[in-house]
């Protein structure tokens, strides 16, 4: 099955899922202000779909183990999230808002899907020694993704219209579908060999993630920092306006920072055993607090400079982070230890972009200053769980 399954027909899918998931953000945002008129009722969508991943992810994550085809579970969870958008969209002005909201909410559930369950199938693609690279160039969608999709909510909202920025959003994700439908399934893989309940997977895959103390450290390392990143982004809006213009020229520094983790990423698959990735997780969370030390200097072409820094933090550190998380997690465990992971980066971003929405409002340097010790805290947290666990034969035995 790894012979017959392109490498590049994995990346295509992930790009083509990824992008529709960022671009469903501010799409959703633009559609809920055009047709339901209020910047409130507009952030209240992206909570929505937002905050209920924290649920999903792990849920999703232990079916996906379960499943002999995970692949066709995931292309499901596409199909459903896809028509959660259109959902979302024809509610709009149709339906009490409440509803409206609800509906984000259940579709949020399978926003994990779109990140760590698709990343969890890696290790069935390319062979345990092409793996290093395969992480590195995986993470480099996500910044492919965090680039393009954005870029094309703004335009084609602006050139057709905010609803259809939601239907094109929908569409991409769609696109995959073929790609994870044929997702290679587990071999020897029998019908009926399941014996535990979901309950008890979802304990032992979190018993997995704290007792093993290096996916542990990396889990709660890049869980803080995604709340550095939330306060961050909080900022962009007020930073575009004091420095570069313009509230909406904001956006530029997001895609600065995208770009520079493609970058970094790609050197990094060049190099893919030249760090260990457990060094990479806390170096990375050092570089983007300086980044952020710098970012508070007023200066535009300091601040441009600070968020292409960012960057070259958040990219490694994504692509170090599924390094760790294939390599400690067992087999039958790994689609629940990467969606969970990701449901909790999701939540620790949110959490980040609401505390930093009022601070800044207050204070645009307090609210970088809080950005810079959150991201100090996240290299404080790898280091404040002891290594010595790591291959204790109480946490290898967990994968059996």
């Amino acid at each position: 099955m790894k012979k017959r399954y392109s490498l590049r027909f994995y990346f295509a899918g992930a790009v083509a899922a990824r992008a529709g998931d960022e671009m469903s953000g501010p799409a959703l945002m633009l559609a809920g202000f055009a047709l339901a008129g209020s910047t409130v009722d507009a952030s209240s969508l992206l909570a929505g779909i937002t905050i209920s991943a924290a649920v999903g992810g792990p849920v999703l994550g232990a079916l996906l183990d379960r499943a002999g085809r995970p692949g066709r579970l995931l292309a499901g969870a596409l199909v459903l999230y896809a028509a959660g958008l259109g959902a979302i969209l024809v509610g709009l002005g149709r339906l009490p808002f409440a509803v409206t909201i609800l509906i984000a909410v259940v579709t949020g559930l399978l926003g994990p899907a779109l990140s760590g369950g698709w990343t969890a199938q890696l290790p069935r693609v390319v062979p345990v020694d092409h793996l290093p690279r395969a992480n590195a160039l995986d993470a480099m969608t996500f910044s492919v993704a965090s680039l393009a999709g954005p870029a094309l909510a703004g335009g084609v909202a602006e050139t057709l219209g905010a609803p259809s920025a939601v239907v094109v959003s929908a569409v991409l994700i769609a696109l995959a579908l073929p790609t994870a439908w044929m997702l290679p399934g587990r071999p020897g893989r029998a019908r009926g060999a399941q014996t535990t309940s979901v309950i008890s997977d979802l304990a032992a895959g979190m018993r997995v993630i704290v007792g093993r103390s290096a996916l542990a450290r990396a889990t709660l390392t890049s869980v803080v920092s995604c709340i550095a990143q939330g306060m961050l982004t909080a900022c962009i809006p007020l930073l575009g306006e004091r420095f570069l213009g313009g509230a909406g020229r904001g956006a530029v520094l997001l895609s600065c920072a995208a770009i520079s983790a493609l970058v970094a990423n790609a050197v990094l698959a060049r190099f893919p055993h030249s760090v260990a990735p457990d060094t990479i997780i806390w170096a990375s969370a050092l570089v983007q607090a300086a980044a952020l030390a710098l970012a508070a200097w007023g200066q535009p072409v300091v601040l441009i400079v600070a968020v292409l820094i960012a960057g070259i933090g958040e990219g490694p550190q994504l692509a170090a982070l599924f390094a760790v998380r294939h390599r400690e997690a067992p087999e039958h465990l790994r689609g629940q230890i990467f969606t969970t992971g990701a449901s909790l980066k999701i939540t620790g971003f949110a959490l980040g972009a609401a505390v930093g929405g009022p601070v800044v409002a207050w204070s645009l340097p307090g609210a970088l200053a809080l950005a810079v010790s959150v991201a100090i805290l996240a290299v404080l947290a790898f280091f404040a769980i002891p290594s010595a666990a790591v291959n204790s034969p109480e946490n290898r035995a967990m994968s059996s």
